[in-house]
């Protein structure tokens, strides 16, 4: 019973957009939605110097989160980079 709900809800949860899909901000190279600026975030984090993490590009998606977040996006980031490769971030 526990199997078959679990199979139901991600069956049911997978009909659904994810958040940002289909949201361009009206340029095509540009996604809006949670996914989306998670990735800027990793990026950010693993190629700025740690003291303008919270200072750059503020107009597209600055970083809004508390420290510690950023060190988790840091560390997700800086693992992408290293078991997918810099595309990833």
């Amino acid at each position: 019973a526990i199997l078959s709900t679990l199979i139901l809800l991600r069956v049911l949860v997978g009909y659904q957009p994810h958040s940002g899909q289909d949201d361009h901000h009206g340029k095509l190279n540009a996604y809006g939605g949670d996914y989306e600026a998670q990735r800027h975030w990793m990026e950010l984090t693993l190629h700025l110097p740690m003291g303008d993490w919270y200072w750059y590009d503020l107009e597209y998606w600055g970083l809004d989160y508390p420290p510690l977040t950023a060190y988790v996006s840091w560390l997700c980031g800086y693992f992408s980079d290293k078991l997918i490769g810099p595309e990833s971030v």
